[in-house]
């Protein structure tokens, strides 16, 4: 499967860009940064898993505004040993914006849950939006 990249063959051509721009490559990475939000429905919910690993739920902040789920998280650690001359620092920050599809049940607040470090927020369906078992006659 070929994909766009605006520029493509400005890209490929010049020996300054890495290989990441070959397709094989292009993929794999693309792929590895695709698998951190997941989007799926059921029969009477709309679920959506992201990956905060490293982050409390102190430090996240979930917005759900239009139709549209905004997932903040932000993380930051410092150790520092004067003594021996040491300073570390890490930090974690995601961002994901998605659009939630369907008919939602605006009565009911989503369900949020943080857990081995995946955010997954539950949204639950309208009574109308549920699939209905239909009756075939014969005639």
């Amino acid at each position: 499967m070929k994909h766009l990249v605006p520029f493509r063959s400005l890209l490929t051509n010049s020996p300054r860009w890495p290989s990441i721009w070959d397709d094989d490559d292009f993929s794999m990475l693309t792929n590895a940064f695709a698998n951190n939000l997941d989007l799926f429905e059921t029969d009477t919910e709309v679920v959506v898993k992201a990956n905060v690993a490293g982050v409390t739920s102190d430090d996240i902040d979930v917005t759900f505004e239009k139709g549209v789920l905004w997932i903040q998280a932000q993380r930051t650690e410092k150790d520092e040993d004067k003594q021996n001359k040491y300073f570390s620092k890490s930090s974690w920050d995601y961002s994901y914006k998605v659009s939630v599809p369907g008919m939602l049940d605006q009565n009911r607040e989503p369900e949020v849950e943080l857990e081995d470090g995946v955010l997954t927020v539950k949204f639950h369906k309208s009574a109308m939006a549920e699939p209905k078992k239909l009756t075939v006659r014969r005639k």
